[in-house]
């Protein structure tokens, strides 16, 4: 698969995928409506996002400039690979 360089298609790829977060949180309360479901909810969300920003700008930026990849399975393959 080639890279998307596209600003628009990023742009609407970004926008989709922020659509199926909402969507998916709004399934999720509307299936158990409750302060403890959305509290969990908020706080996986907020880790998930935490976790890969970690994987991503962290690990580059503070632990190994080298450590570049394009996705988690490539990171996950890079690390199986070393091994």
């Amino acid at each position: 698969m080639r890279d998307l360089k596209s600003k628009r298609w990023i742009i609407v790829k970004g926008i989709a995928f922020g659509g199926i977060a909402v969507v998916a949180a709004a399934l999720i309360l509307f299936e158990s409506p409750s302060l403890r479901t959305a509290a969990l909810l908020a706080l996986a969300v907020w880790a998930a996002c935490r976790f890969y920003y970690f994987l991503f700008y962290v690990l580059e930026h503070y632990v190994d400039p080298s450590l570049r990849y394009a996705s988690v399975i490539a990171l996950v393959r890079a690390i199986l690979g070393k091994h």
